[in-house]
C-alpha cells in the first residue's frame, strides 16, 4: 500500500465521510458475504431453478437480497469509497474507468477491466431479472464469482484509509 499523503492533508469533512464510507463498506461486504454463502450453499444456480420463481418462495427473496447487496456494495466502492480515497490522497478524481485504472496503477486492484464486466453483470441481474432464466442464472453465477474481487477491494481500501488516517474502525 501506498502513503502517499499524511492525515493533515485531508480535513475533517474528508475525514468523516471516509470513515463513514469505510464502516457502511465493511457492513454491506459482510452483509454479502453472507447472503453469497445462503443463495450458492449448493452450486450454482440453474436456468431451471430460476424459471420457476415464485414472488414469495424462499429462492426470490435470497435473489432479491443477493441482488441488492451486491449492487450496493459494488456501488459504495466504485462510485463512493474509491472517489474519496483519490480526493484525499491528491485532489484529483474522474469518471469510474479513470479512477480504476488509477486505482489498478497504485495497486489497489489488478485492473479495470473485470470491475466494468461486474457493473454489466449488475444490471444484467436487475433488468434481466424477470425475462431470461438463462441470462439471469449466468449474470448470478458471474457474481458470485465475483464477490472475492469485491471482498478484496472492501477490506484492502478500508485498510488503505484507516493506513492513512491512523484511525481504527
Amino acid at each position: 500500500m501506498t502513503n502517499e499523503s499524511s492525515p493533515s492533508r485531508f480535513g475533517a469533512d474528508d475525514r468523516q465521510r471516509l470513515d463513514f464510507l469505510a464502516r457502511i463498506v465493511l457492513k454491506e461486504a459482510s452483509y454479502l458475504r453472507q447472503t453469497d454463502g445462503l443463495l450458492f450453499a449448493a452450486g450454482p444456480l440453474s436456468p431451471q431453478a430460476l424459471s420457476g420463481l415464485t414472488p414469495n418462495s424462499a429462492l426470490a427473496e435470497r435473489l432479491d437480497a443477493f441482488v441488492a447487496r451486491f449492487g450496493r456494495l459494488q456501488d459504495t466502492l466504485g462510485d463512493k469509497l474509491l472517489p474519496a480515497l483519490l480526493k484525499v490522497l491528491d485532489g484529483h478524481r474522474g469518471p469510474l474507468i479513470d479512477n480504476l485504472n488509477r486505482a489498478a496503477r497504485l495497486g489497489w486492484i489488478e485492473e479495470a477491466t473485470p470491475w466494468l464486466a461486474v457493473r454489466r453483470l449488475r444490471n444484467q441481474m436487475v433488468h434481466e431479472y424477470v425475462e431470461d432464466p438463462v441470462i439471469l442464472a449466468d449474470a448470478l453465477n458471474g457474481a458470485h464469482e465475483a464477490v472475492p474481487m469485491l471482498m478484496t477491494a472492501a477490506h484492502r481500501w478500508t485498510q488503505e484509509w484507516q493506513s492513512r488516517s491512523g484511525e481504527k474502525l
